[in-house]
């Protein structure tokens, strides 16, 4: 399994523009071929910045998304909504304690 993180800072005038295209295309996220499980998260001490948090099955499975034409329109909405540049990072969970 790949764990995916990514951090989205936007503008302030356009957060209301993300969280509307995150509720329109959760589901087709979270039901895309792979996809295990996907999370938001907004920072308390800045809300302009997100993490969007996702489990998938492999490596393979996370470029499949990343190359399909869904990825690429909600993308291209998204994109311009930045106010710097997103940070993404693949890990390997080692550990989980419940």
């Amino acid at each position: 399994m790949l764990v995916r993180i990514v951090k989205l800072t936007f503008k302030k005038e356009n957060i209301t523009s993300f969280e509307q295209i995150f509720q329109k295309t959760k589901q087709e996220i979270r039901t895309f071929e792979g996809c295990r499980f996907l999370e938001l998260y907004q920072d308390k001490k800045d809300d302009r910045v997100f993490f969007t948090y996702s489990h998938w099955e492999d490596e393979q499975s996370l470029e499949a998304y990343r190359a399909s034409s869904f990825f690429k329109k909600v993308w291209s909405q998204t994109k311009p909504l930045f106010s710097a540049k997103p940070e993404a990072w693949s890990v390997n969970r080692i550990e989980t304690l419940n």
